[in-house]
């Protein structure tokens, strides 16, 4: 009897955890969860340090402009004025070479990759032209497949069949060949691409945004059309409907709350996707155009001095595998949060 009563004041004394809000609960666990943390703080760093691209270059390294070619420029190594372009340089010692890491913020830390720019505020600002296509592109891609899903899921019978063979004919193409394939139609418009009112130029960043974006609505749109397919079967559904509620509030008011969580899961995954994806196509110069530059059109630049100053291609190729770690890492802590049956416990 003691033992009973003594467990009956414990849990009087302890505030029922189902009775919370689920989305403080979710925040509560993700809290817990360190390694999710440290992968947050880590993906927060890096953005912070990218938008401050133009503090460093202008401020710190003094570079007029970072996107523009310097190849008469000098520098200071280890105290002496040199030239940013070294002659004899490679195995042959033929040639020119440029300058390697002098470690020093102020002048050229990375050195400088083949037409004499720096290779540090080249990282800074591709890295902003990467997060800002693979967060844009994953917030797109989200978007349109979650409203995609919604229809689908709720009307259901021709409806749903016709947009899953859709989605189906767009995820049965190889990823990569299939973005090339748009971009290679995109880029070769000579006076852009109209959308509506706006013309978007090859040069713009919205055109691999859309591209990517685009290709992936399929990746989102299947797992969230199946939490709709058991959402619609609850009960309290159905109550609405004998309700007389509208479609419109039951697809927004009572489905989209339910599965909104899947939405939020897989939001970092896919922007990490897209970051890859972006590299990739900039790599083989169908992602970002001149004069703007990104990770993988870096890491292209500097693969034909890889064997002399390996940190043109390393730089941004660290950034991109820190920056996908660390939302993936994210990515599974969010996943566990929102979880009712995660391992983590709410203390």
């Amino acid at each position: 009897m003691a033992a009973i009563a003594e467990q009956v004041s414990t849990t009087e004394l302890r505030p029922a955890a189902a009775g919370r809000n689920p989305w403080a609960l979710a925040w509560r666990r993700l809290r817990s969860n360190r390694i999710a943390l440290a992968a947050l703080g880590l993906f927060i760093l890096i953005v912070v340090v990218c938008l401050a691209a133009p503090l460093y270059a202008h401020d710190l390294a003094h570079i007029g402009n970072p996107l523009s070619p310097n190849l008469n420029g000098t520098t200071v190594a280890n105290g002496k004025v040199v030239p940013i372009m070294q002659e004899g340089g490679g195995i042959l010692h033929l040639g020119e070479t440029p300058i390697g890491p002098t470690w020093s913020l102020g002048h050229y830390f990375l050195g400088a990759d083949g037409l004499g720019r720096d290779v540090a505020s080249l990282v800074l600002y591709g890295g902003r032209a990467s997060l800002q296509i693979g967060l844009a592109s994953a917030v797109i891609c989200c978007v349109v497949a979650t409203v995609f899903a919604l229809i689908a899921g709720f009307f259901g019978g021709l409806t749903d069949t016709i947009l899953s063979r859709i989605m189906d004919i767009v995820w049965s193409f190889p990823v990569i060949l299939l973005a090339i394939c748009i971009a290679t139609v995109l880029l070769t418009q000579p006076n852009g691409v109209k959308v509506g009112f706006l013309t978007i130029y090859a040069t713009s960043l919205w055109v691999p945004t859309f591209i990517i974006a685009l290709i992936y609505v399929p990746y989102v749109y299947r797992p969230v059309r199946g939490q709709v397919l058991s959402v619609v079967q609850k009960e309290f559904v159905e109550a609405s409907i004998a309700q007389g509620a509208s479609n419109f509030r039951l697809i927004f008011s009572e489905i989209l709350p339910n599965v909104i969580s899947t939405v939020i899961v897989l939001l970092p995954l896919i922007t990490a996707t897209n970051i890859l994806t972006e590299s990739a196509l900039s790599y083989l110069s169908v992602g970002v155009q001149p004069p703007n530059v990104s990770w993988g059109t870096i890491i292209a630049d500097g693969q034909d001095l890889l064997y002399t100053r390996p940190w043109v291609s390393l730089a941004p190729g660290i950034m991109i595998v820190l920056t996908v770690l660390a939302l993936n890492v994210l990515g599974d802590g969010v996943r566990d949060a929102l979880d009712p049956r995660a391992k983590l416990r709410v203390k």
